[in-house]
């Protein structure tokens, strides 16, 4: 269609002479105090909308949707050139290139930052200032803040959230940035017109909407289905419908949309069992369609357009909250927020944000958005139950930005009633009760506990609202709350006593009961009701009428409670008390009791108003059923009854459960007679009979709840350091939690604050107090960071500490160091808990003490156990004083002098001399110089007896002196032949090859099968051992990865480019077997795979496939054998005339045709087969070693008579050469001597066999490749073109088959000599043409430089890796021990290393000795060439290749993420940004988007990453989940803790706890080292081997 120019466009607005474009052409903007904003009360305004409405109607059917495949980009162009265009100029009164930055200069913006999160981007949240921790701050605020020097917390954002910069509610202190200042700016009152126009049309789409049940999967396989669409047009879809909401999957007339739509309706997915409900489709006209388009091309329009000006902005939230003539919610808000259900995810999203820039920016508009959210709060949340988009796509998840501002927050609470409408909406939504009205979960269906997860949500708004507690109350206030706290109370009635248990008796329970709906429900609601305790502890009046509602729903709820309530009375010690008959083992009990414990938490009693019984009784049933389930009589009940006494006590629950049950009976204690209370504890322990009966016959249930009830006790008297108990605050009493964890064992920092309980700041106040008690050791390479319990803070542990569980008990009786100690001092009670110690000193104590200390003098097994001993002992301590109870101390004489308390006197001793809360302390360091005394004692006894052990050795060995000698003599010719290369050598100078190469003696070498054990000489006639190797594709010395491989069928590897592009490494973990043993071992790892099911067949950690094995001993990843040999060099020291062929082939052509055929003619005489040394079984492994190198290095089919597999075995050896000289240098040690014993048995090995591969290769095709290699040193383009190091190696293992007829003399050497100057001369040559100096070329750099010394030391240094290359080469081939120069650091390397490898130390000396052959270089005008070639590469010496620079701030990555958006989703942010740590790119992985087809098979980003950086291995940081990740192959992959650490030297993996994160450069050294050492594929198997939850990974779709 015509694009009209702008200036026809304003002729459909109207013309100049018109009303409505009248500021427009008076030059005015709508915005300047002249003008008048065209919405406002004017009649002549109705008109310009009505033709503004017409314009849009009539343009936007045509820009948008107009066929089946829209283009969003031309689409935006044309709207915004057609209809966003004019109304910016109508805006601006002109060009809105120079409108609008008119308005921005002259605006005042709001104070508030807003910045809106995207997806991942960095957040930063004051744990020192922010009000709550929803209070966060964008990274630039952050920076420019003063927070950055205090406590922070880093977290990455979901998405929808927005900075709090500048919000004066929301921080302590320091709410401004650098960047933002206050600012306040008048406002104005407009009308909002309302446009409906469109034009149909006779297309329609088939739109498919997004929800969150169905998967990708099932997505994909409907469309194609239903479409006929191609997998990948499929895929496609499903992309677009999960990021924008909705995709149109058909475009065309009605029907033929609606037949698609009816298949996808009825199309049964692959997978039904999670969810039956068919995908959502609708058949939409083309024009609608478009206007929706438009609609929210619109609202990003205006969310940039009131960017500009502050005045914009306020319009358009006056227009927004204007009421419409329906009256109550007719506002655009109102109808936005009630039909947000209705829209799909990307309309969502739009608004939500055009709120957030507009509307929440202001504190007046944000308190009447709030009203209007507050009143249709109902409504809303009932929509979202509904709703089958997540809460961050809702219009409720908007809670978090309005309730957690404290004034908005007393402002609906007392306004709107907010906190009651909150209670009543959620429990309006969990209607499914008992016939006592209490909750009832076991009967949820799938779609209840569905809404149920979506109901949860609600706690966490009343959560929000109680955050910050006020600090001034109005009667309002009070009302209000009040009123909020009367319907909380409603809400924890109908969870007491809710999911009651009955004790099953014979039979086992069939069916585990529903249990973890109410402890969830009671894990959302502890800080709720910690929070509500806390504010009523802030106003007397407030708690005064909180405490009599709570007791009268308390008193209702035990009404209800008919369980039992028979009167009895219990009489004992000359005391009676009158209680009800209830037996917990037999009767209906409950662990859900919210109301007693909230009233327990009130620490406000007044006693004229309670019943003590009527307190203790619920609280009490809890503590006996928990007794009795540790003691085993609730076994029958299953795993569900253990899991709730789990949840009872753990750190989650227990401060709203264990500990307020607890404290509840120390209020009962403080409040009754002691021997009342006493009576009813056995009574509800069901132990009243043996305490009260003499002759009461025991059973062994009894003995562990006698144990548990005495334990009771020790907990009511010894636990005061709760703030309101014992006179302690609550640094006390979080130090002495601390104290108790340490004493278990050193924890790490994220160990102890799982241990601790979280405030609803999710503070543990661990920070204050933590080096009082501890002290912190820092981590190494591996590890975290420890704190480890300070020795003199072992005085305050107390072994009966009552969070202490039975595990946990049991570990700390391990450390004598702490439980051997006396029990601590403890605080003195608070005044109203004062009468609690009168307990200690009752009648009933001291029967119950005196029976079970009679039980143990009468020695009686079955009535008393050695716990229950230990346990009245410590009340013992609590009570004891020199006046009192005689009878039980002439007791504990008694049992001082009993033989089976052996164990026990000490302690028996300890009591007697002990007073009430002290102890005597000239006896413990009496006691302690006493054990001191026999230690030493001790010592020196055991130094005699060794004394005594040493002189009768001696005079053994005297006297036995010729045995000794004989069987020395023995072990040293047995082992003689371990250690070839380590025989006497004589202090002549060393060389490792030419004529003057050091000769050694041959010694055995004699190895030991891992297999069968059975020892055997290395040989060449012998039965073949083999070392279990790894072969691999490797990239780590490469440099030039974006170079492409060529078609493996037809590339030659002969010639290798000096950039390494790709090599083939070996590796071993240097364990040996017997050829023959390991050929069993693997023919039976094969049937034992090929025996398993199809369906139980995953990806494992070695593809037997692809010859892959773990080793038999260290299951180490492995894909051959390398077979041992024995020096090679020994059984081919021909006699070679070197020279005549050097003079033959000066005189040749250059191609290599011409060479190799001369070359073969001249090499008549070669090897038969019958004269091959090797057996059998050798010649079979160098067979199959050769294979694998070749199959693996090429990624082809294993073809032995292939001419290149002797190729890439040469290879293999030069580049596993390499990898490791560079680690030495990189790592700074010397070239010899630092080897690990694997690694040097793997060179060795790998050189030999390639020195001896060529006897079982074609000789034809191995003297072929020899000529080949030679005539390029007579082709110096070809020179420039190759690695010299592998060239060397490629010729001086090929020359032996040249002429293998016997010679006299030692010319073999004397070859490897000739070819070793020929290469190094041409690496030279290499140097010294591409040394410059910036851009200068060799010969301007000659000029440059003022002597030569420089031009030599770049030659050194550009020389020596090749140098220390060829001294590991020669050394390995010839057997030649290494100087001792070289085996450690030092000066002179250069020098030793030419003297070891018989070259001159003037590198000079070479082109003399050999200037004929120079002369033939220069003769044929060669050097011009290489000068230009030269300029392509790069120098040397080359830097080895390192892993990417890393930020030291993990934020800095967390941003850049956050920046990084998927390449193939048009713009959208990556939901797992990956970074490959290799090259440095940023990926989209885990993602059907960014899905690439590799060899016949989609594979995610990463792994198709890996193929193109690392030639299958890949090392990469997933940045959102702060986690490493290894990939090897499709198949094989795990993840690795990243090297980031926060300030405890812990990783945090998945970024859950927020501490700032920083770079710890020795954890990346090692992740560098592994990948260097090429042993990522062996870290993967490792750890697949170790957790098998690792093998069900789909790694290929990362």
């Amino acid at each position: 269609m015509e694009i009209c120019s702008p200036i026809n466009l304003y002729g459909l607005w109207g013309t100049a002479a018109s009303p409505c474009a009248a500021p427009w052409a008076a030059g005015k903007s709508a915005l300047e105090p002249g003008a008048h904003f065209p919405l406002l009360h004017r009649p002549w305004c109705l008109q310009s909308c009505f033709t503004i409405a017409q314009h849009l109607a009539y343009y936007v059917p045509k820009i948008y949707c107009r066929g089946p495949n829209p283009a969003p980009q031309k689409e935006d162009m044309l709207a915004q050139h057609v209809l966003l265009g004019p109304m910016e100029w109508y805006l601006c009164g002109e060009d809105p290139a120079f409108g609008f930055p008119k308005l921005e200069q002259a605006n005042k913006p709001s104070h508030l930052c807003g910045r809106v999160f995207k997806v991942g981007e960095p957040t930063y949240s004051c744990r020192d200032c922010a009000v709550d921790p929803t209070c966060v701050l964008c990274m630039e605020c952050f920076l420019g803040s003063i927070h950055r020097e205090h406590r922070y917390r880093m977290t990455t954002s979901g998405g929808g959230g927005f900075c709090d910069c500048g919000d004066t509610e929301a921080w302590k202190e320091g709410p401004y940035c650098q960047k933002h200042e206050i600012n306040t700016s008048e406002t104005a009152e407009e009308e909002v017109i309302t446009i409906e126009a469109f034009e149909k049309s006779d297309t329609y789409y088939c739109m498919l909407f997004n929800d969150e049940v169905h998967t990708y999967e099932q997505v994909i396989y409907t469309l194609q289905k239903a479409v006929n669409c191609t997998q990948k047009e499929a895929i496609g879809f499903a992309t677009t419908v999960d990021r924008d909401g909705r995709r149109s999957v058909r475009y065309g007339d009605f029907q033929y949309c609606d037949q698609a739509k009816s298949v996808i309706v009825v199309s049964k997915t692959r997978n039904t069992s999670r969810q039956t409900k068919p995908l959502k489709v609708q058949v939409m006209h083309s024009s609608i369609v478009a206007h929706q388009s438009f609609g929210l091309k619109l609202l990003t329009w205006l969310g940039s357009v009131i960017g500009y000006s502050d005045g914009l902005r306020r319009i358009l939230c006056q227009v927004g909250l204007q009421e419409g003539p329906d009256g109550e919610n007719s506002s655009l808000v109102d109808k936005l927020m009630l039909y947000d259900s209705k829209l799909w995810k990307g309309a969502r999203n739009v608004y939500h944000q055009l709120f957030m820039s507009s509307l929440l920016m202001d504190l007046k508009y944000k308190k009447l958005f709030a009203i209007r959210f507050a009143r249709n709060y109902e409504r809303l949340q009932s929509d979202f139950m509904k709703d089958d988009h997540d809460r961050e796509f809702s219009i409720a998840d908007l809670s978090i930005q309005i309730f957690t501002v404290p004034s908005l927050a007393r402002m609906l609470i007392t306004e709107e009633n907010l906190m009651t409408t909150i209670i009543k909406t959620f429990m309006d939504h969990l209607r499914h009760r008992d016939i006592q009205g209490r909750f009832q979960f076991e009967r949820y269906t799938a779609l209840q506990a569905f809404k149920f997860r979506r109901v949860q949500s609600l706690i966490l708004d009343l959560k929000y609202v109680l955050i910050s507690k006020p600090t001034e109350w109005s009667d309002d206030l009070r009302h209000k709350f009040l009123e909020g706290f009367d319907a909380f109370l409603e809400l924890l009635k109908c969870m007491q006593g809710m999911d009651p248990i009955t004790r099953q008796v014979g039979q086992h329970i069939e069916m585990e009961p529903e249990w973890e709906a109410a402890f969830t429900l009671q894990m959302k609601l502890t800080l709720v009701i910690s929070m509500m305790q806390d504010w009523c502890a802030l106003d007397e009046k407030v708690l005064i009428e909180a405490y009599k509602k709570c007791l009268n729903v308390l008193m209702q709820c035990h009404s209800g409670f008919t369980d039992g309530e028979q009167p009895i009375v219990l009489s004992m010690c000359g005391h009676s008390v009158e209680t009800i008959r209830y037996c917990v083992s037999q009767e209906k009990v409950s662990i859900h009791l919210p109301v007693s414990r909230l009233l327990a938490g009130m620490n406000y009693f007044k006693m004229s108003e309670l019943s003590p019984p009527m307190l203790i009784e619920h609280p009490l049933r809890c503590l006996v059923l928990c007794a009795q389930v540790h003691a085993g009589m609730w076994r029958r009940n299953g795993f569900s009854l253990v899991n709730q006494i789990y949840y009872y006590h753990n750190v989650k629950c227990r401060r709203e459960m264990f500990d307020k049950d607890i404290v509840m009976l120390q209020t009962g204690v403080s409040m009754m007679d002691p021997n009342h209370f006493l009576m009813i504890m056995l009574s509800r322990f069901e132990l009243y009979q043996i305490f009260s009966t003499p002759d009461y016959v025991f059973t062994e249930e009894t003995y562990f709840p006698v144990f548990l009830y005495v334990y009771i006790y020790i907990i009511l008297t010894g636990e005061r350091f709760s703030p309101g108990i014992g006179q302690v605050n609550a640094t006390d009493e979080i130090k002495r939690e601390i104290i108790h964890q340490l004493s278990i064992r050193p924890m790490a920092h994220s160990e102890l604050v799982k241990a601790l309980p979280e405030d609803e700041n999710r503070e543990t106040g661990m920070e204050n107090v933590i080096e009082e008690v501890a002290c912190f050791k820092k981590p190494g390479l591996t590890g975290r960071g420890l704190y480890e319990l300070k020795p003199e803070c072992a005085r305050s542990f107390n072994l009966y500490f009552y969070h202490f569980s039975r595990a946990e008990q049991s570990k700390v009786t391990n450390n004598l160091t702490v439980w051997a100690l006396p029990p601590p001092a403890l605080p003195p009670f608070c005044p109203l808990f004062a009468s609690l110690v009168n307990i200690l000193q009752s009648d009933v104590m001291l029967c119950i003490m005196g029976t079970i200390l009679q039980w143990a003098v009468e020695h009686n097994g079955y009535a008393w156990s050695e716990s229950m001993l230990v346990g009245v002992w410590v009340l013992l301590f609590l009570m004891l004083a020199p006046n009192n109870s005689p009878s039980i101390l002439a007791m504990l004489e008694t049992l001082q002098n009993a033989p089976h308390l052996e164990v026990h006197k000490d302690m028996i001793r300890w009591i007697l001399k002990v007073n009430i809360l002290f102890y005597v302390t000239s006896s413990r360091d009496k006691d302690k110089a006493e054990r001191k005394r026999k230690a030493e004692i001790a010592r020196l006894r055991r130094e005699k007896i060794m004394a005594q052990m040493s002189e009768m050795q001696r005079h053994f060995i005297n006297e036995n002196k010729e045995l000794f000698q004989q069987t020395l003599e023995e072990l040293d010719t047995s082992t003689s032949g371990v250690h070839e290369n380590s025989p006497v050598i004589s202090d002549a100078k060393l060389t490792a090859l030419g004529p003057e190469q050091t000769r050694v003696a041959e010694h055995r070498q004699v190895v030991m099968c891992i297999l069968c054990q059975e020892e055997q000489e290395v040989k060449v006639d012998s039965r073949a051992m083999v070392l279990a190797a790894f072969i691999q594709r490797s990239t780590v010395l490469s440099k030039n990865r974006s170079k492409i491989t060529p078609d493996p069928e037809k590339y030659d590897p002969l010639f290798m480019h000096p950039d390494l592009s790709c090599g083939t490494h070996t590796g071993s973990c240097g364990h040996i077997m017997h050829a023959h043993c390991w050929q069993r071992y693997f023919d039976a790892v094969q049937a034992k795979e090929q025996r398993r099911q199809q369906r139980l067949r995953v990806h494992t950690s070695y593809d037997v496939e692809n010859g892959e094995f773990l080793c038999p001993l260290c299951e180490c990843l492995s894909n051959t054998v390398i077979p041992l040999l024995p020096p090679p060099r020994v059984l081919f020291n021909r006699s070679v005339g070197f020279t005549d062929i050097l003079r033959k082939h000066k005189n040749l052509s250059p191609t290599p045709q011409n060479t190799l055929s001369r070359c073969l003619l001249s090499s008549v005489l070669i090897i038969s087969k019958g004269l091959n040394p090797y057996s059998e079984s050798i010649k079979e492994m160098l067979t199959t070693f050769g294979t694998a190198t070749y199959k693996v290095g090429l990624k082809v089919h294993p073809n032995e008579e292939d001419p290149r597999v002797p190729i890439m075995c040469w290879g293999s050896c030069a580049y596993t050469i390499q990898s490791i000289e560079r680690i030495l240098a990189d790592e700074d040690k010397p070239l010899f001597g630092h080897l690990p014993c694997r690694q040097d048995d793997c060179l060795k090995s790998l050189t030999r066999f390639a020195a001896a591969h060529w006897t079982v290769s074609s000789l034809s095709a191995v003297q072929g490749h020899f000529c080949t290699l030679l005539a390029c040193k007579f082709t110096t383009l070809c020179i420039f073109q190759l690695s010299c190091f592998l060239l060397q190696v490629s010729l001086v293992l090929s020359f032996p088959a040249i002429h293998c007829q016997e010679f006299s003399g030692v010319s073999l050497g004397t070859g490897d000599l000739h070819l070793f100057h020929l290469v190094t001369m041409a690496h030279i040559i290499q140097i010294l043409l591409t040394s410059s100096t910036g851009n200068a070329t060799f010969f301007h750099a000659l000029k440059e430089i003022s002597s030569g010394w420089h031009l030599w030391r770049n030659l050194k240094a550009g020389i020596m890796p090749f140098l220390r290359c060829s001294a590991l080469f020669f050394h390995y081939l010839n057997g030649v021990p290494a100087p001792s120069e070289i085996q450690v650091n030092g000066t002179n390397q250069f020098e030793h290393l030419c003297s070891y490898l018989c070259l001159p130390n003037n590198l000079t000396c070479l082109f003399q000795e050999n200037s004929e052959i120079l002369n033939t270089l220069i003769e044929r005008s060669v050097l011009f060439i290489c000068l230009f070639i030269c300029l392509l590469y790069s120098s040397y010496a080359r830097e080895s290749n390192k892993l990417i620079d890393l930020p030291d701030d993990y934020s800095c990555l967390i941003n850049q993420a956050s920046n990084f958006s998927c390449p193939k989703s048009g713009g959208d942010k990556s939901r797992a940004p990956t970074l490959c740590l290799v090259c440095g790119t940023m990926l989209c992985s885990q993602s059907y988007c960014c899905q690439t087809e590799l060899e016949g098979e989609d594979v995610g980003a990463c792994t198709a990453h890996t193929y193109a950086c690392g030639s299958g291995v890949g090392i990469f940081l997933r940045v959102r989940e702060c986690q490493v990740l290894f990939l090897a192959g499709k198949t094989k992959g795990c993840f690795y803790p990243p090297p980031y650490l926060d300030d405890y030297g812990e990783t945090d993996q998945g970024l859950r706890r927020g501490n700032p994160l920083h770079l710890c450069k020795e954890r990346f050294k090692k992740i560098q080292k592994l990948w260097q050492q090429h042993s990522i594929t062996e870290e993967i198997g490792h750890a697949q081997e170790a957790n098998q939850t690792l093998v069900g990974i789909d790694w290929q779709h990362l």
